[in-house]
């Protein structure tokens, strides 16, 4: 089980990035637009500097529903490999069984 400071921190970060998410979408396109003068693209760089830092996407880490473990993460099933393994071995994921040869 991770802690629980690290989960909450990422579900504090992903709360921000939806609440940022449309204007960080608007300056990043006034950013990259070639059409508009240089001070407007500039002006948005600068805003789009003064957002919060996790409010950005990149910054949420994808965390095992159950258990909250950052690594071997399955994105389809949003577990971790572990938690994977013993849901399909006690047959509670549809369609999946342990392999044996």
């Amino acid at each position: 089980m991770a802690k629980k400071s690290s989960i909450e921190k990422n579900k504090r970060r992903t709360e921000l990035a939806a609440k940022h998410r449309e204007k960080r979408a608007a300056l990043k396109a006034t950013a990259k637009n070639r059409e508009l003068s240089d001070e407007e693209r500039f002006t948005a760089v600068l805003k789009l500097a003064q957002l919060p830092r996790n409010g950005s996407r990149t910054r949420i880490r994808n965390r095992c529903e159950l258990t909250g473990r950052p690594r071997a993460f399955y994105r389809k099933f949003r577990l971790c490999r572990v938690a994977l393994r013993d849901l399909a071995s006690n047959g509670q994921i549809p369609g999946m069984t342990k392999s044996s040869w």
